[in-house]
């Protein structure tokens, strides 16, 4: 339920401020203001943290995951407080939705990971953090960041349904992380592909993929 006078005004200005929120494309803006050029030309074209690394620039890549990430906490967080629990979930998912497809962008925007880790601890902190812990060690393990990112997908509307702490909202917090994951795995298809022909980079690998 939305806790506000007007149900229409909350859900627009979830949906609609979550989305505009995580259309901010960090990436691009990030290495241009650090002079690093257009990270859509460099590697493999993404706007994402990883792509950003391929710069040689840790600091910006830094800067591009931790602000990712924030942009779908912020859209979260905000629509939680002003309008309760499943105006965050909607506001999250809108957010995850803006950052793959952002408007600015022509809809050609991130995969998503670092969108989905920010909006999955606002929303639900301990399966958030859980989630975060999976691509660490998945990270440490096989050196892949894909495959990192794949199983902590995979495994987060679990962590979610396991150890969410309750409270109104729950189930769409399941569905949430279920959708964010459904939409990582579909923008990790050349990954994917990849990983099932060991031809997937390793990180800090000097190979950088076509897509």
């Amino acid at each position: 339920m939305l806790t506000s006078p007007d149900p229409y005004l909350a859900l627009a200005a979830s949906i609609g401020g979550g989305y505009l929120l995580g259309s901010i494309p960090f990436g691009v803006i990030v290495t241009r203001l650090g002079g690093a050029g257009d990270v859509r030309k460099i590697g493999s074209g993404n706007i994402g943290a990883t792509n950003v690394l391929r710069t040689g620039r840790r600091d910006l890549a830094a800067i591009t995951l931790l602000a990712d990430g924030g942009k779908g906490a912020l859209a979260a967080l905000l629509a939680g407080h002003f309008f309760g629990p499943v105006a965050a979930v909607l506001a999250a998912g809108a957010a995850f939705l803006g950052h793959i497809f952002p408007v600015w962008l022509r809809f050609k925007g991130g995969k998503g990971v670092a969108t989905f880790f920010g909006t999955l601890i606002a929303v639900s902190p301990i399966a958030g953090l859980m989630a975060g812990a999976t691509w660490i060690a998945m990270a440490f393990l096989f050196r892949i960041s894909s495959l990192a990112a794949l199983v902590a997908a995979a495994a987060a509307p679990l962590l979610v349904f396991a150890v969410d702490l309750g409270g109104e909202g729950k189930i769409d917090r399941v569905y949430l992380a279920a959708f964010m994951a459904v939409l990582i795995y579909i923008r990790h298809t050349e990954n994917i592909r990849r990983l099932l022909k060991g031809e997937e980079p390793r990180i800090g690998g000097s190979k950088a993929p076509a897509a």
